[in-house]
């Protein structure tokens, strides 16, 4: 793990000054790093039947879509506003300042579906609680939020469902 901890660098002062940024686009560009992480989280959840893998905007489609394949799943969406075309449902949630919202279609998870939210980073997790509402909302059954990986010290894994949290890399 550490050799992909490596390649991920840290860019000073982004998006705003005083915080370190994890810029996972290395890691993504190296074609065998790229390949070993989507193997190390892929092999948690062969035999789990998963059926479908939800990808949150942006950079966790990448992760969503390259695990869905693995698995054999169907890769679903989470959205900012007006990017889905067809019918959606929208969660609100608040951020340390504001608020924001997503949107999922409303027919991408049936009742049922055993369901892996993936995303690259886990931060504060309002996020991806957001997106564990969504899913519950739709009746879907979550395996797991699973995350390339964490920023530990910002405790988000407190906010989603308790023993069903898995991070690759924990900063």
């Amino acid at each position: 793990m550490e050799d992909l901890k490596k390649i991920i660098r840290d860019i000073p002062d982004f998006p705003k000054k005083g915080i370190i940024f994890k810029d996972i686009t290395t890691l993504l560009a190296d074609a065998g790093s790229f390949q070993k992480m989507v193997d190390l989280l892929s092999h948690r959840y062969i035999g789990q039947k998963i059926e479908k893998v939800v990808g949150v905007e942006a950079r966790g489609f990448i992760v969503g879509a390259a695990l869905a394949y693995k698995l054999g799943a169907g890769i679903v969406l989470v959205r900012k506003p007006g990017k889905l075309p067809s019918e959606t449902f929208k969660k609100t949630y608040d951020l340390e300042y504001g608020t924001d919202t997503l949107e999922i279609h409303t027919d991408a998870i049936k009742k049922g579906d055993r369901v892996l939210i993936a995303d690259d980073l886990l931060a504060t997790g309002g996020t991806m609680a957001a997106v564990v509402d969504m899913v519950n909302s739709m009746e879907g059954e979550i395996v797991e939020c699973c995350f390339m990986a964490e920023l530990e010290f910002l405790h988000g894994r407190s906010k989603l469902p308790k023993g069903k949290v898995f991070s690759l890399l924990k900063f």
